[in-house]
Protein backbone atom coordinates (compact mmCIF):
# COMPACT_ATOMS: atom_id res chain seq x y z
CA UNK A 1 0.00 0.00 0.00
CA UNK A 2 1.52 3.64 -0.89
CA UNK A 3 -0.35 6.94 0.34
CA UNK A 4 -0.28 10.26 -1.46
CA UNK A 5 -1.16 13.83 -1.30
CA UNK A 6 -3.10 15.42 -3.93
CA UNK A 7 -4.77 18.74 -3.90
CA UNK A 8 -7.47 19.49 -5.46
CA UNK A 9 -5.52 21.03 -8.71
CA UNK A 10 -3.79 18.13 -9.34
CA UNK A 11 -7.29 15.97 -8.79
CA UNK A 12 -8.83 18.18 -11.30
CA UNK A 13 -5.76 16.83 -13.67
CA UNK A 14 -6.26 13.45 -12.51
CA UNK A 15 -9.69 13.57 -13.37
CA UNK A 16 -9.34 15.15 -16.95
CA UNK A 17 -6.92 12.55 -17.74
CA UNK A 18 -8.58 10.10 -16.76
CA UNK A 19 -11.85 11.24 -18.14
CA UNK A 20 -10.45 11.50 -21.91
CA UNK A 21 -9.76 7.87 -21.77
CA UNK A 22 -12.85 6.41 -20.23
CA UNK A 23 -14.43 4.25 -22.60
CA UNK A 24 -17.69 5.42 -22.60
CA UNK A 25 -16.13 8.80 -23.32
CA UNK A 26 -13.99 7.32 -26.20
CA UNK A 27 -17.15 5.65 -27.63
CA UNK A 28 -19.14 8.90 -28.12
CA UNK A 29 -15.98 10.13 -29.14
CA UNK A 30 -16.30 7.67 -31.77
CA UNK A 31 -19.72 7.36 -33.25
CA UNK A 32 -22.28 10.16 -31.00
CA UNK A 33 -21.89 13.26 -29.21
CA UNK A 34 -19.91 14.47 -25.96
CA UNK A 35 -21.35 17.74 -24.18
CA UNK A 36 -18.78 18.67 -22.00
CA UNK A 37 -20.35 21.41 -19.55
CA UNK A 38 -18.74 24.20 -18.71
CA UNK A 39 -17.29 24.41 -14.90
CA UNK A 40 -13.85 24.37 -13.73
CA UNK A 41 -13.11 20.96 -13.34
CA UNK A 42 -14.70 20.06 -16.58
CA UNK A 43 -11.91 22.54 -17.56
CA UNK A 44 -9.21 19.88 -17.40
CA UNK A 45 -11.45 17.69 -19.42
CA UNK A 46 -12.36 19.27 -22.10
CA UNK A 47 -8.20 20.29 -22.06
CA UNK A 48 -7.34 16.18 -22.06
CA UNK A 49 -10.55 15.38 -24.67
CA UNK A 50 -9.18 18.36 -27.35
CA UNK A 51 -5.91 17.25 -26.71
CA UNK A 52 -6.32 13.81 -27.52
CA UNK A 53 -8.39 14.67 -30.34
CA UNK A 54 -5.76 16.88 -31.99
CA UNK A 55 -8.23 20.01 -31.33
CA UNK A 56 -6.66 22.42 -28.62
CA UNK A 57 -5.97 25.09 -30.27
CA UNK A 58 -8.08 27.95 -29.56
CA UNK A 59 -9.43 26.62 -26.07
CA UNK A 60 -9.16 27.98 -22.96
CA UNK A 61 -9.74 27.04 -19.28
CA UNK A 62 -10.04 30.71 -18.73
CA UNK A 63 -13.57 31.75 -17.95
CA UNK A 64 -14.92 27.81 -19.15
CA UNK A 65 -17.51 27.96 -15.67
CA UNK A 66 -20.63 29.75 -15.17
CA UNK A 67 -20.25 30.24 -11.52
CA UNK A 68 -17.04 30.41 -9.45
CA UNK A 69 -16.84 30.38 -5.33
CA UNK A 70 -13.93 32.72 -4.26
CA UNK A 71 -12.61 33.30 -0.83
CA UNK A 72 -14.99 36.27 1.44
CA UNK A 73 -14.22 39.85 0.16
CA UNK A 74 -12.51 38.41 -3.48
CA UNK A 75 -13.38 40.59 -5.94
CA UNK A 76 -15.66 38.69 -8.44
CA UNK A 77 -14.90 40.69 -11.29
CA UNK A 78 -11.19 39.78 -11.51
CA UNK A 79 -11.95 36.32 -12.92
CA UNK A 80 -11.32 36.67 -16.32
CA UNK A 81 -13.67 36.81 -19.71
CA UNK A 82 -17.16 35.34 -19.71
CA UNK A 83 -18.17 31.86 -21.26
CA UNK A 84 -17.83 31.16 -24.96
CA UNK A 85 -19.58 28.01 -25.18
CA UNK A 86 -19.61 24.57 -23.83
CA UNK A 87 -17.05 21.94 -25.65
CA UNK A 88 -19.51 20.00 -27.88
CA UNK A 89 -17.64 17.12 -30.07
CA UNK A 90 -19.95 15.43 -32.64
CA UNK A 91 -18.19 11.92 -33.88
CA UNK A 92 -15.08 13.33 -32.46
CA UNK A 93 -14.98 16.94 -34.07
CA UNK A 94 -15.33 20.04 -31.86
CA UNK A 95 -18.14 22.11 -32.55
CA UNK A 96 -16.70 25.66 -31.30
CA UNK A 97 -19.25 28.31 -29.69
CA UNK A 98 -22.09 25.49 -29.55
CA UNK A 99 -23.56 25.22 -26.07
CA UNK A 100 -25.87 22.17 -24.19
CA UNK A 101 -28.86 24.24 -24.91
CA UNK A 102 -28.00 23.81 -29.20
CA UNK A 103 -28.04 20.46 -29.05
CA UNK A 104 -29.45 18.96 -25.99
CA UNK A 105 -32.87 17.86 -27.92
CA UNK A 106 -30.89 16.36 -30.49
CA UNK A 107 -29.00 13.62 -28.18
CA UNK A 108 -29.98 9.95 -27.48
CA UNK A 109 -28.52 6.85 -26.39
CA UNK A 110 -24.76 6.46 -26.56
CA UNK A 111 -24.00 10.13 -26.10
CA UNK A 112 -22.69 11.46 -23.29
CA UNK A 113 -22.88 14.41 -21.24
CA UNK A 114 -19.99 15.35 -18.86
CA UNK A 115 -21.23 18.13 -15.57
CA UNK A 116 -20.06 19.30 -12.35
CA UNK A 117 -20.93 19.32 -8.76
CA UNK A 118 -20.48 20.77 -5.37
CA UNK A 119 -21.46 18.33 -3.27
CA UNK A 120 -20.66 14.03 -3.05
CA UNK A 121 -22.36 12.25 -0.60
CA UNK A 122 -21.20 9.54 1.36
CA UNK A 123 -23.18 7.48 -0.92
CA UNK A 124 -21.65 8.74 -3.79
CA UNK A 125 -24.35 10.96 -5.15
CA UNK A 126 -23.77 13.58 -6.26
CA UNK A 127 -25.54 17.98 -6.61
CA UNK A 128 -24.93 20.99 -8.35
CA UNK A 129 -25.91 24.31 -6.88
CA UNK A 130 -28.51 26.81 -8.44
CA UNK A 131 -29.14 29.65 -9.12
CA UNK A 132 -30.97 29.83 -12.63
CA UNK A 133 -34.81 29.71 -11.89
CA UNK A 134 -35.14 27.49 -14.97
CA UNK A 135 -32.37 25.04 -13.39
CA UNK A 136 -29.44 26.00 -15.61
CA UNK A 137 -27.44 23.47 -17.58
CA UNK A 138 -28.36 20.47 -14.97
CA UNK A 139 -32.29 20.93 -15.84
CA UNK A 140 -31.13 20.03 -19.54
CA UNK A 141 -28.71 17.38 -18.62
CA UNK A 142 -31.63 15.60 -16.18
CA UNK A 143 -34.22 16.08 -19.18
CA UNK A 144 -31.78 14.38 -21.37
CA UNK A 145 -30.96 12.02 -19.03
CA UNK A 146 -34.50 10.77 -18.42
CA UNK A 147 -35.93 11.72 -21.74
CA UNK A 148 -33.60 10.41 -24.45
CA UNK A 149 -31.67 8.25 -22.31
CA UNK A 150 -28.30 9.79 -22.51
CA UNK A 151 -25.58 9.09 -19.86
CA UNK A 152 -24.38 11.87 -17.43
CA UNK A 153 -21.14 11.21 -15.85
CA UNK A 154 -20.41 13.78 -12.79
CA UNK A 155 -16.61 14.55 -12.51
CA UNK A 156 -16.45 15.64 -8.85
CA UNK A 157 -13.30 16.24 -6.53
CA UNK A 158 -13.16 14.96 -3.44
CA UNK A 159 -12.71 18.40 -1.70
CA UNK A 160 -16.39 18.37 -2.76
CA UNK A 161 -17.85 15.56 -0.13
CA UNK A 162 -20.14 16.21 2.51
CA UNK A 163 -21.62 14.69 5.40
CA UNK A 164 -25.23 14.14 4.67
CA UNK A 165 -27.66 12.60 1.45
CA UNK A 166 -27.57 15.62 -0.44
CA UNK A 167 -31.45 14.73 -0.95
CA UNK A 168 -31.49 15.59 2.38
CA UNK A 169 -29.40 18.84 2.08
CA UNK A 170 -31.67 19.74 -1.13
CA UNK A 171 -34.87 19.65 0.77
CA UNK A 172 -33.19 22.02 3.07
CA UNK A 173 -31.88 24.54 0.53
CA UNK A 174 -34.86 23.88 -1.83
CA UNK A 175 -37.33 25.60 1.41
CA UNK A 176 -39.34 28.46 0.33
CA UNK A 177 -37.90 30.56 3.77
CA UNK A 178 -34.12 29.64 3.15
CA UNK A 179 -31.71 32.15 1.00
CA UNK A 180 -29.13 31.40 -1.14
CA UNK A 181 -28.28 28.89 -3.98
CA UNK A 182 -30.75 26.18 -4.41
CA UNK A 183 -29.52 22.63 -5.17
CA UNK A 184 -30.37 20.22 -7.55
CA UNK A 185 -29.37 16.51 -6.85
CA UNK A 186 -27.67 14.66 -10.02
CA UNK A 187 -28.58 11.21 -11.30
CA UNK A 188 -25.40 10.70 -13.38
CA UNK A 189 -22.85 8.38 -12.48
CA UNK A 190 -19.74 9.97 -10.06
CA UNK A 191 -16.14 9.75 -11.02
CA UNK A 192 -13.50 11.19 -8.42
CA UNK A 193 -9.88 10.67 -8.26
CA UNK A 194 -10.28 7.76 -6.67
CA UNK A 195 -12.12 6.41 -9.94
CA UNK A 196 -9.47 8.14 -12.25
CA UNK A 197 -6.64 6.45 -10.36
CA UNK A 198 -7.80 2.71 -10.66
CA UNK A 199 -8.99 3.91 -14.54
CA UNK A 200 -5.70 4.84 -15.37
CA UNK A 201 -3.23 2.87 -12.96
CA UNK A 202 -5.80 -0.49 -12.26
CA UNK A 203 -4.66 0.21 -8.71
CA UNK A 204 -7.84 0.52 -5.83
CA UNK A 205 -7.89 4.05 -4.42
CA UNK A 206 -9.12 4.86 -1.31
CA UNK A 207 -9.77 8.37 0.86
CA UNK A 208 -7.76 8.44 4.11
CA UNK A 209 -7.52 11.65 5.19
CA UNK A 210 -7.58 15.68 4.02
CA UNK A 211 -6.06 18.85 4.73
CA UNK A 212 -3.14 21.16 4.16
CA UNK A 213 -1.15 24.26 4.19
CA UNK A 214 0.78 26.37 1.89
CA UNK A 215 -1.18 25.67 -1.02
CA UNK A 216 -2.67 22.02 -0.11
CA UNK A 217 -5.99 23.53 1.77
CA UNK A 218 -8.37 21.10 0.63
CA UNK A 219 -6.13 18.49 -0.30
CA UNK A 220 -6.61 14.91 0.08
CA UNK A 221 -4.77 11.69 1.54
CA UNK A 222 -5.49 8.45 -0.56
CA UNK A 223 -4.40 4.90 -0.27
CA UNK A 224 -2.97 2.96 -2.88
CA UNK A 225 -3.31 -0.39 -3.14
CA UNK A 226 -3.10 -3.35 -5.48
CA UNK A 227 -0.45 -5.27 -7.43
CA UNK A 228 3.18 -3.95 -7.32
CA UNK A 229 2.97 -3.00 -11.08
CA UNK A 230 -0.78 -1.20 -10.36
CA UNK A 231 0.91 0.37 -7.25
CA UNK A 232 3.96 1.92 -9.60
CA UNK A 233 1.44 3.18 -11.98
CA UNK A 234 -0.32 5.04 -9.75
CA UNK A 235 2.42 6.58 -7.88
CA UNK A 236 3.72 7.68 -11.69
CA UNK A 237 0.71 9.17 -12.78
CA UNK A 238 0.28 10.79 -9.71
CA UNK A 239 3.46 12.52 -9.81
CA UNK A 240 2.96 13.37 -13.61
CA UNK A 241 0.19 15.90 -12.03
CA UNK A 242 2.50 16.97 -9.17
CA UNK A 243 3.04 20.50 -10.38
CA UNK A 244 -0.07 21.32 -11.18
CA UNK A 245 -0.80 24.57 -10.22
CA UNK A 246 -3.63 26.09 -8.21
CA UNK A 247 -6.75 26.14 -10.86
CA UNK A 248 -7.27 29.82 -11.60
CA UNK A 249 -10.08 29.55 -14.58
Amino acid sequence: MKQFVITPAMGKRLIGKAMAAHPLVQEALRAGTLAIIAGTTNGYVAEEVLAATGQAEGFTRAGFRRGVVLPPGADAGAVGAGLTGDVILINGVWQRGKFIFDVVDELGPGDVILKGANALDPEGRAAILVGDPQAGTAGAAIRAVYGRRVRLIVPVGLEKCVFEPVAELARMLNDPAASGPRMLPLPGKTFTELDAISLLSGASARLVAAGGIRGAEGAVWVAVTGEPDQEDAAEELIRSVASEPPCEA
